[in-house]
């Protein structure tokens, strides 16, 4: 079936219709032609039915009423806090940035246009899927090679990116924590219980093990301690206990099949339990899982401990997190740099996105801004 996100809406025709379809010849025998799928109605539910949605530029109505909606467009990503983010980081004309989770470059592309003339914003990102197209669509919006420096790299790694490139600091830093939009939305990738995918939950798909993997080889006590040390789990041991035994009977390698055994799990053993509040501990289940996968807390942690370093005098950092965990590793970080002389200052309060922007993208609802200005 052709790319949705590439094909245009089917133009009216007959069954039997070959325009511009190849003729059969001696080297291409078989040639028969192949209708372009329809849009699936106004409002289509899969993922790969939304072409319209993944090509903005072409539909741009369509791709309106969706944010008018208060929703984010299938395979994108709306930056959260810009406005913020930007008061906070203050770029000036000549100055280099990094961003250390460039994800849809919504944040990149504002700060290119802080820091020209002679600036230079560094982005880094993980995910091998979607840095290279993030890539293109900063180039193609006319940010070339002078100013935008690509690199795929977890933020941990910001120190080793540095030196490579010759800079012996940046005079700002950004870092949107979390899971993008673009990830959660795609069922291939395994983020979301709402459509049977495999179970992966990689930031990298490249590098072991996936969610499944993870799973089927973890031990009771980590499962349980992970449940809780990394979503505040209520029923981590039972799950732990439950899951652990299932996965002798049947792997868990499906987002839907874990999901449904997390609810029968709970069903089983509190049978009064309100429906709704089963999904709340299945969403706590996956987000747990993810961040062991992914090391999050531990690449979060090595990040926060060579800041510094990665600052020049006077350089401004802003971090976005939506975890409690996250939260309270940034916040430690940086009262911690102050007291020992290397912030100049940080947030008591957290800065959270305005009424307004919660309407427009529930998502940045959870978003919670920190900041530091090296000394």
């Amino acid at each position: 079936m052709p790319d949705p996100e590439s094909t245009p809406p089917a133009q009216s025709q007959s069954h039997d219709s070959h325009a511009g379809a190849p003729s059969p010849s001696p080297a291409n025998p078989a040639a028969p032609h192949r209708r372009r799928p329809r849009y699936a109605g106004k409002h289509p539910r899969r993922f790969a039915e939304k072409y319209k949605e993944h090509n903005p530029e072409r539909y741009a109505a369509d791709v309106a009423k969706v944010l008018a909606a208060g929703k984010t467009p299938a395979g994108s990503h709306r930056p959260i806090m810009v406005r913020e983010i930007l008061a906070v980081l203050a770029l000036r004309p000549g100055e280099h940035v990094a961003d250390c989770t460039l994800g849809f470059g919504g944040h990149a592309r504002e700060m290119c246009a802080q820091i020209t003339p002679g600036g230079r914003l560094i982005g880094l990102d993980v995910d091998p899927i979607e840095h290279p197209k993030t890539t293109a669509r900063l180039r193609a919006a006319g940010w070339g090679e002078e100013i935008f420096t690509p690199v795929r790299s977890n933020f941990a790694g910001l120190p080793k990116v540095l030196g490579e490139l010759g800079l012996a600091g940046v005079d700002a830093v950004l870092a949107d924590l979390g899971v993008s939009s673009m990830q959660l939305d795609d069922p291939a990738r395994g983020f979301t219980f709402k459509t049977d995918s495999p179970l992966d939950l990689r930031l990298n798909p490249t590098r072991a093990p996936s969610a499944a993997e993870w799973l089927a080889r973890v031990s009771t006590e980590m499962l349980a301690a992970t449940l809780a040390d990394n979503a505040d789990e209520p029923h981590a041991e039972l799950l732990a206990r439950e899951l652990t035994a299932r996965r002798k009977q049947t792997p868990l390698a499906r987002t839907l099949q874990l999901a449904e055994a997390i609810r029968a799990i709970l069903r089983q053993h509190q049978p009064r339990r309100d429906p709704e509040s089963d999904d709340d501990s299945v969403r706590r289940v996956f987000q747990a899982i993810r961040i062991a996968v992914n090391d999050e807390f531990g690449a979060l942690e090595m990040f926060l401990r060579h800041l510094p370093a990665c600052l020049k005098p006077g350089g401004r950092v802003a971090i976005l997190t939506f975890h409690s965990g996250e939260d309270r590793r940034v916040k430690q970080a940086f009262r911690a740099g102050v007291r020992a002389g290397l912030y100049a200052a940080t947030n008591d309060e957290i800065v959270r996105a305005g009424p307004e922007e919660r309407r427009a993208n529930p998502r940045s609802s959870s978003a919670k801004l920190r900041w530091a200005v090296r000394t």
